[in-house]
């Protein structure tokens, strides 16, 4: 078989590249290693910028995200027992932000690309990348017992972080970094209403939470956890307990509590790998990058990947050039590391740190006081958040 693209990956980035690719006229085949529903059954992130909002509708698959979701205009951080909101529109100009659940943008884009009958090969084992340093790279994968191959002119890993794109790399043509953090979220989703319209950061004495939503009755909270926490000695109760002590007085008193349905902890770490192209195959995402959720910034820089690899294999189909593939990976690291300082930045300014001594403490309370009495600074705060341009 043969295709111009092979995707590796049907998440939300290698979703939203086949749809824009399809749109051009370009073909493109997917691959996963896990099936449909489980890929459903995923939970992740909420937040998107404008410019994944964009890129939804350019992929004719934001209808129901616009029917849905939840615009936001602002947020708030949560210190010294009060509220200090963030107006996004009024610092930027206009721009908010989106709450939309991911699981049900990833569902809107296999739906889209069901409605058009693109290619999409679920359960493929044993995912291998071959001769993708020379000119004519391919793709092999097993199913049912079955070895395939798929020829193409080029491949796009949006495999993730653990997938086969960036293992195949030779380890001397890549240079990673990455930051671990001492400390996970424990996170929870229950169907209460949210506590609060907007999204609330809260930097406590006993650790981080954050207050968000996935809609009008579904709720996502978080707190900041020891790494060594365990699941099962955290019932429902517990953590609404701990969430009450680490708001303002009047957000724990209005908290609606509730039988959780999602329950999980994930580590922190900031990650990147360099560069994201290697001959024709171009690393997209979690297959390049990780940020800790602190900023939204995960499946908002998968999505301006996208954009940069969308548009330089446009241009090389439709225009013959080579200008927008040869700058990939140098414009999409480029807006990766702002994102990585933005969301290292947050993250230290709204968590407590184990070896924290007296003197950190009270610059982390300087930060906080200064970016919420000063409008340059809240301005530097809201236009990363809303995100950067492409």
């Amino acid at each position: 078989m043969r295709t111009q693209v092979v995707i590796i990956g049907s998440g939300p980035s290698g979703l939203l590249l086949g749809q824009l690719l399809a749109k051009a006229g370009i073909e493109a085949v997917i691959l996963d290693r896990v099936g449909k529903d489980y890929i459903l059954g995923r939970v992740r992130a909420g937040v998107l910028e404008q410019g994944t909002v964009g890129l939804m509708d350019e992929a004719r698959a934001g209808k129901r995200m616009h029917a849905e979701g939840l615009p936001h205009e602002g947020f708030s951080l949560a210190f010294d027992g009060r509220d200090h909101r963030i107006d996004l529109k009024d610092l930027t100009g206009g721009k908010g932000v989106m709450v939309y659940g991911q699981t049900e943008l990833t569902r809107d884009l296999m739906a889209q690309r069901e409605t058009i009958g693109a290619m999409t090969v679920y359960d493929a084992s044993n995912v291998r990348l071959h001769g993708y340093e020379g000119r004519s790279p391919y793709v092999t994968y097993e199913r049912e017992g079955i070895t395939h191959r798929i020829d193409c002119d080029f491949i796009a890993g949006c495999d993730g972080f653990h997938g086969a794109s960036r293992k195949s790399v030779p380890e001397k043509a890549i240079r990673t970094f990455e930051k671990v953090y001492p400390f996970g979220w424990l996170g929870i989703l229950a169907d209460v209403p949210p506590v609060s319209h907007e999204l609330i950061y809260a930097n406590h004495p006993r650790g981080f939470a954050l207050c968000s939503m996935r809609s009008e009755t579904r709720s996502r909270y978080y707190l900041q956890c020891t790494l060594d926490e365990k699941i099962e000695d955290w019932s429902d109760d517990r953590f609404w307990d701990e969430l009450r002590r680490r708001l303002p007085a009047h957000h724990a008193e209005a908290l609606v509590t509730g039988a959780s349905f999602e329950k999980s902890i994930a580590p922190l770490r900031s990650f990147v790998a360099e560069p994201m192209r290697f001959g024709n195959l171009f690393l997209v995402g979690d297959a390049a990058h990780i940020v800790p959720p602190t900023g939204a910034k995960g499946l908002n820089l998968a999505a301006s990947d996208v954009h940069y690899l969308y548009a330089g294999l446009t241009e090389y189909y439709q225009d013959h050039s080579t200008a927008g593939i040869d700058a990939y990976s140098t414009r999409a690291l480029s807006r990766v590391w702002k994102a990585v300082r933005f969301s290292w930045w947050m993250t230290t300014m709204m968590h407590r740190f184990p070896d924290t001594g007296a003197f950190d403490q009270k610059i982390q309370e300087a930060e906080l006081d200064y970016l919420t009495h000063s409008r340059a600074a809240a301005t530097a705060l809201a236009e990363n958040y809303v995100g950067l341009p492409y």
